[in-house]
């Protein structure tokens, strides 16, 4: 399963996708095209006889660079893709066009291209944030933290209590930290989906001034509907929380600023959707079927690699 993404998670989602590449790749090709025939010469005169028509006839232009010889010869006087003339462009689109129906696996070649070289930015840059990160990461004082506090590997979840993959991942949540007592779980309120989920998310940190933190977020993952202001303080008088109390410290600088902290490390990190775990260093998105073997199994392999080097 995808894991719910913010608006502008949304956006870099559309624009990476394969729809969104397929789009993409015409008018990148256009550009490459441009630049390319722009850097061509203009083609040279052909001699009508002699021995030099052999030589000449071996360096002469494609019938593209031929068909494109008025773009060429504007692009060497200094000319750009910007004042090409309606006949040039109507050019250079018709030979991309050609050449796209005549090739179109080139189209999926260079999406692959680009999810590999995307893929491998992220996980450098997960790497590297990691561990310039870690300790805001896996000990900020101010972190929820429930599972075992003394765990030897940490799972650390960035969720949105509206996000309904995160309810169902909770489930999973559970049961990986039954199979396995030595995980300490980390949680990281990140309301990304709606005015709501903040809302959520300021309860559940306040609820944890009161010390009853885990009660109000399995709680309030486990209650249908959305997540709010109103379905939160139902919540907490259901558990017994100080309603008064709580309502004032979700309105307190110690739950703002927690909430900013997870903001700013989910952006450091590229997390830009819910839920999203982390297990030591290994990255797990989404919600996907088999979420608490997964869980289970990264952590053992943390442990057979010697343990979290970052945590």
């Amino acid at each position: 399963m995808k894991p719910h993404t913010s608006p502008i998670g949304a956006l870099f989602e559309s624009l990476t996708s394969t729809k969104g590449v397929a789009l993409a790749i015409p008018a990148i090709l256009l550009v490459g095209a441009a630049l390319s025939i722009g850097r061509q010469p203009a083609p040279s005169p052909v001699p009508a006889a002699g021995p030099a028509a052999v030589t000449a006839a071996a360096t002469a232009p494609t019938p593209a660079a031929v068909a494109s010889a008025p773009v060429a010869a504007a692009a060497t006087q200094g000319a750009t893709s910007a004042n090409f003339s309606p006949a040039q462009k109507q050019e250079i689109e018709k030979l991309i066009k050609s050449y796209l129906l005549a090739n179109p696996e080139v189209m999926m070649e260079v999406q692959q291209a680009l999810e590999s070289k995307m893929e491998k930015i992220q996980a450098e840059k997960m790497t590297s944030a990691l561990k310039e990160n870690s300790a805001e990461i896996f000990r900020a004082p101010s972190a929820p933290v429930a599972g075992n506090p003394n765990g030897d590997v940490t799972v650390v979840e960035f969720f949105d209590y509206n996000c309904g993959y995160c309810k169902k991942a909770f489930v999973d949540l559970l049961a990986a930290s039954e199979k396995d007592k030595k995980l300490k779980l980390v949680m990281m309120e990140f309301p990304i989906l709606s005015k709501g989920s903040e809302e959520a998310a300021r309860a559940a940190l306040a609820a944890k001034i009161q010390g009853k933190y885990w009660e109000f977020h399995r709680a309030l993952l486990e209650t249908p509907g959305q997540a709010n202001e109103a379905s939160a303080l139902r919540v907490a008088e259901k558990i017994g929380l100080n309603v008064a109390k709580l309502k004032t410290d979700m309105a307190g600088p110690e739950v703002k600023q927690e909430i900013d902290r997870t903001r700013a490390l989910a952006q450091k990190l590229g997390i830009q959707g819910t839920p999203h775990f982390l297990v030591g260093n290994k990255p797990i998105g989404g919600a996907p079927e088999g979420l608490a073997d997964l869980l289970v199994a990264a952590a053992a392999e943390v442990r057979k690699e010697g343990g979290c080097k970052v945590c």
